[in-house]
């Protein structure tokens, strides 16, 4: 699944908070940080390689798409310190 962000849903009473997993809404969804981390990392190396190859528009589009994952872990982070 490159690229894509999965998500588990669970019942709000199940979801709990350890290590690198956030609860986000109330308890409703558990995310895996570390697994969005690792996807990020990946589409930056993903963006720089196609730098090299000179696909500069789909290195760009890597990139913003890493960012928006990390915004999401940030969004994740700070919502679970909302709670």
């Amino acid at each position: 699944m490159a690229g894509g962000v999965l998500f588990a849903a669970l019942p709000a009473h199940a979801a709990t908070t350890t290590g690198s997993h956030a609860a986000v809404a109330g308890g409703s969804i558990q995310v895996n940080i570390d697994e969005l981390r690792q996807q990020s990392a990946d589409l930056k190396a993903k963006a720089n390689r196609l730098d090299q190859d000179g696909e500069h528009e789909a290195a760009d589009r890597a990139r913003a798409e890493a960012q928006d994952i990390d915004n999401q872990i940030q969004a994740y982070l700070d919502s679970e310190n909302n709670v």
